[in-house]
């Protein structure tokens, strides 16, 4: 059986670059390129305009932006091209300034803390952010004392050499990391214990994007394989991939698991955004509406009412990455 989403809307030349990262909030999606602003648009009107523009946020650029999924949605934060961690909250004093996003504080770049930064996640509460770099090392950072509470290493020799670590994620309840690395392994980190608990198989090429189910039942991991696999978090099994059926796949950029973890969302190097099925283990849906690499795929909170009369309540996602534009889908069944 498969599911059906429209086309709402797409924002031409969202950025002068290509869009390399979103990140939703409960009303709006922060977008990250090659060029030095962050944009954020809203979700709450049907054409989903410009909100607020974070100028000169990066210098070099930004190859990242998190927020929290399930979170209210107050902080973001956003890596650039330089190796700077910038942590963005929202709120002020008075009605005006609580509409507005402000730089928290910045993390500077440091090779002491070993390699280059490159992906961010965030928990739930908002409390904690992890980081991978490109020496194989991941970061568990606590936002409210600002200071770095893990550091795990993936290399022989006291981290020395580990694999690039291309993608995190961080449960829900911040309990648990997990990275994705050039190598194709998948490493679990138990961040109260503070060590490994699973080295996880299934994959051999490079992983770029792994994603925690909401109720940190399941992991999934994707990257140059083609494939998404599922792992088990309670014994850290891999219990089934999801594929298309192709000789040559394509690289898959990223990942992204619905509220209810009963669907993921995957985007890819050859510009098809699917849905997939978890539990049967299909693609429900397929959407290709650019020949450019989409490079970030995700869901955007559920809303209470429809954005235009006729356009129901169903589920939205928003996909973007070379053609410089954002484009956002409606489950056509919503009501």
């Amino acid at each position: 059986m498969s599911k059906q989403y429209l086309t709402v809307h797409t924002v031409d030349q969202a950025h002068p670059t290509e869009i390399f990262s979103l990140a939703p909030t409960p009303t709006a999606v922060f977008s990250a390129s090659g060029s030095s602003a962050l944009r954020i648009h809203s979700t709450t009107e049907p054409t989903f305009p410009v909100q607020q523009i974070l100028e000169a946020a990066h210098k070099l650029g930004c190859h990242h932006v998190c927020t929290a999924r399930g979170g209210l949605g107050v902080v973001a934060v956003s890596v650039g091209f330089g190796g700077e961690i910038k942590i963005w909250r929202k709120g002020g004093e008075d009605d005006t300034a609580a509409k507005e996003w402000a730089l928290s504080y910045e993390i500077p770049p440091t090779k002491s803390s070993g390699g280059d930064v490159w992906a961010v996640a965030l928990s739930a509460d908002e409390s904690y952010l992890a980081c991978t770099t490109s020496d194989g090392r991941s970061h568990v950072w606590d936002l409210v004392a600002r200071e770095r509470i893990q550091t795990y290493e993936t290399g022989g020799n006291g981290g020395n050499g580990g694999s690039f670590a291309m993608a995190v994620d961080l449960s829900r309840d911040g309990k648990l990391t997990a990275t994705g690395h050039e190598s194709g392994a998948v490493y679990v980190f138990n961040n109260d214990a503070g060590r490994m608990v699973y080295s996880l198989s299934g994959l051999v090429k490079p992983v770029r994007a792994v994603a925690f189910s909401p109720g940190c039942k399941r992991l999934a991991a994707a990257g140059n394989a083609g494939i998404i696999a599922i792992y088990d978090m309670q014994h850290g099994e891999h219990v089934s991939n999801l594929s298309a059926s192709s000789n040559r796949p394509a690289w898959i950029t990223s990942i992204d698991w619905n509220d209810t973890g009963e669907y993921l969302l995957s985007g890819s190097l050859d510009g098809k955004v699917k849905v997939w099925d978890v539990a049967r283990g299909v693609c429900v849906a397929t959407h290709s509406e650019t020949e450019g690499a989409l490079w970030s795929v995700r869901w955007l909170p559920k809303s209470e009412r429809a954005l235009a009369p006729g356009m129901g309540k169903g589920e939205m996602f928003c996909a973007a990455g070379a053609a410089k534009s954002l484009t956002f889908y409606r489950e056509a069944t919503g009501i």
